[in-house]
């Protein structure tokens, strides 16, 4: 598997962002839903990498810069296919890396809070991740769950 950043021009990338967001869509009431559109992918705050598996995009995600010392991860998605085969963690530790390499101190995410996301809890509990109070913009909502971790 090869992680690269993507320029989010290519149709591939595009067709896989949609889907994660119709998904989410389809999961989360519209009120509770964060995830990034490709316009808000394309903001010079946020850098999107790709996982591929030869010629097969598998996953992404991205980091999107709040402030000089904290991050979030936005967009994590793994292809439905390839769910539970490794993707996830090696994207997950590789942007953690990255975002040490930029100078960020601390990484923080929402994700969801139904029965649907506890595989992407418990992967992110893995790598340190613990639950916290909402961050930057973020409301209290029973339909998210906060996390964060120090780097």
């Amino acid at each position: 598997m090869k992680i690269a950043v993507d320029d989010l021009s290519g149709p591939e990338i595009a067709e896989f962002l949609d889907e994660h967001v119709q998904q989410m869509r389809s999961r989360t009431p519209l009120e509770s839903k964060h995830a990034l559109d490709l316009d808000g992918l394309r903001k010079p705050e946020v850098t999107l990498w790709s996982v591929m598996d030869g010629d097969t995009l598998v996953g992404c995600g991205a980091l999107k810069r709040l402030d000089a010392d904290h991050a979030e991860l936005k967009s994590m998605r793994t292809r439905p296919t390839r769910q539970r085969s490794g993707v996830a963690s090696r994207l997950l530790v590789h942007i953690v890396g990255e975002a040490r390499r930029m100078g960020f101190t601390r990484l923080s995410l929402e994700t969801g809070s139904d029965e649907f996301f506890l595989p992407a809890r418990r992967l992110y509990e893995k790598y340190g991740f613990q639950n916290c109070e909402p961050f930057a913009n973020y409301q209290p909502d029973p339909n998210s769950t906060f996390m964060t971790r120090t780097l």
